[in-house]
């Protein structure tokens, strides 16, 4: 080969290097964003998206501990700032890893989160950083895009994060007995809570007189026994009782004779064979013997005893004493050859099958108290449960105590209630229709917030709660979730738990 041929391969092979280290280069993505025909860079195009915790994912850790955003020398750091004030963000510019001033770039913010509309911030400048010109609520589970503008060129990067957040199919849902509910207006009712006391119903407390004196030979109601009315409770002899029934006999057997008279007398007299004036008095005799009979049967009944139609009973003396209601024998005072006077209180019986709750009501509060209200009875001590009515409210302050007492009447056919609980009363004393209220057992805390999860297609979030009025069933919402919002109820308690074992943090 001779020089000339040399010559022109060296300046062939020089040439095809030169365009190999051409094509390579075109070939090689940039570090750090890259710049379109347009001048944009994009700090997302060639790099992965930045997902919650995964740090393989995660951007670069700023100077200031903040996600750092990088493109042809030019950088924002993005962190979210909340030592003593509420959460913002605050971005810090560099130009080759040294600051720059806040006022050298302009620079927006466009927040996603799920189930509600992008927020925009727009920043500036304060100190040596941009401050967002709104707060960045919790939880911090989001979607960010940020855009900035710097010597003419123009970046855009995006990243997200997740807090707070759980993935629940809903075949899962079914089987942990999730309940899904839609936050919207609500009446409230608005109560009053007050402690009492199931006492008796003094309507219905009856006491058990003899009637008669006498001895007591029988004893059969003993106290707490349950009575019939009618039962018999004791048996006493009384020497009275065998005079009235005796009277009685007498008068009857009198009436007996008076009216064979009067039909003998009054024959004779129709047959012109007896004068009408013996006609007249046997008359007169038979009136009289009718008197007498149903004032001895008077005397008997008034007292509870049966007229016999016959002289069947063989001890005029016995008397026995019978329960006047059915109910509970709450006093006994009777023992076996006790001697009795009519008006001793042997036993006192109450019918139990209504019970009344004593309520205290303090003075501040009598204004909302009034006959008729409903209200809603529970024991202090048992499962037990109840509605009534206010039937009486005391009209006198109490001297030691200071308080008046309001008495609501209950139903106890079933024998639930017993005198001696303790209760409280929910009395209802106004309602309130709200624009936004949740079901109260959807409310559950994490750290310091009072949320209910929301449920966004396959996820629920944590959604921090600013609460207003509650009537213990509903809890009105001032803050924090919208009307028409779907959220978990009934056993939410399970999102709490599973969130625990994702481990989300609150990550900024």
């Amino acid at each position: 080969m001779n020089k000339l041929q040399r010559i022109s391969v060296a300046v062939v092979i020089a040439i095809g290097v030169a365009l190999g280290g051409i094509i390579l280069t075109m070939d090689k993505a940039p570090s750090s964003g890259a710049t379109n025909t347009a001048g944009e860079a994009s700090g997302t195009k060639d790099k992965p998206e930045a997902k919650g915790n995964d740090t393989a994912l995660e951007p670069q850790k700023g100077p200031k501990g903040g996600k750092l955003f990088t493109s042809d020398g030019f950088a924002v750091e993005v962190t979210i700032f909340e030592k003593g004030v509420p959460p913002q963000f605050r971005l810090y510019l560099y130009e080759n890893g040294k600051p720059l001033p806040p006022t050298a770039a302009k620079v927006t913010a466009t927040l996603s989160r799920l189930g509600a509309s992008a927020q925009v911030f727009k920043f500036t400048p304060e100190a040596d950083y941009l401050i967002g010109d709104q707060l960045v609520e919790e939880p911090h589970s989001f979607d960010v895009v940020i855009a900035a503008e710097w010597n003419g060129k123009k970046f855009r990067w995006k990243y997200s994060q997740v807090e707070a957040r759980v993935e629940m199919p809903d075949e899962m849902l079914k089987s942990i007995g999730l309940e899904i509910l839609t936050a919207g207006p609500a009446p409230l009712k608005v109560t009053l809570k007050l402690p009492g006391e199931i006492i008796f119903n003094e309507h219905t407390v009856v006491q058990a007189v003899p009637r008669l004196p006498g001895i007591v030979t029988a004893v059969y109601g003993h106290h707490g026994q349950q009575v019939k009315k009618g039962e018999v409770l004791a048996v006493i002899e009384s020497p009275m009782l065998a005079e009235l029934r005796s009277q009685y006999w007498v008068a009857r057997k009198r009436l007996g004779l008076a009216q064979t008279t009067f039909d003998r007398e009054k024959q004779l007299w129709e047959e012109k064979i007896s004068a009408k004036q013996d006609y007249l008095a046997a008359q007169e005799l038979l009136n009289e013997a009718e008197i007498a009979v149903e004032l001895a049967a008077v005397k008997l009944r008034s007292l509870g005893v049966q007229l016999e139609s016959g002289s069947s009973e063989k001890n005029l003396a016995r008397y026995a004493i019978q329960a006047p209601i059915p109910g509970l024998i709450t006093a006994k005072a009777i023992a076996l050859g006790q001697t009795l006077k009519a008006d001793d209180n042997i036993y006192t019986v109450a019918d139990i099958s209504t019970v009344w709750a004593a309520i205290t009501v303090y003075p501040k509060d009598l204004a909302v108290i009034e006959v008729g209200q409903k209200a809603t009875v529970k024991a202090t001590a048992f499962d037990v449960e109840d509605e009534g009515k206010v039937t009486y409210i005391t009209t006198l302050i109490a001297g030691q105590t200071r308080t008046a007492t309001a008495r609501v009447e209950l139903d106890n056919k079933d024998g639930r209630w017993r005198p001696g609980m303790f209760v409280n009363a929910e009395l209802v004393t106004e309602e309130i229709r709200v624009p936004v209220a949740v079901a109260a057992n959807a409310i559950q805390t994490i750290r310091d917030w009072t949320v209910v999860f929301g449920r966004y297609g396959q996820y629920f979030e944590a959604r921090p709660l600013e609460l207003g009025l509650s009537d213990g069933r509903m809890i009105e919402v001032l803050k924090g979730l919208s009307a028409g919002e779907q959220y978990a109820a009934g056993n939410s308690f399970a999102i709490k738990a599973e969130l625990g074992k994702s481990g989300a943090s609150h990550d900024h």
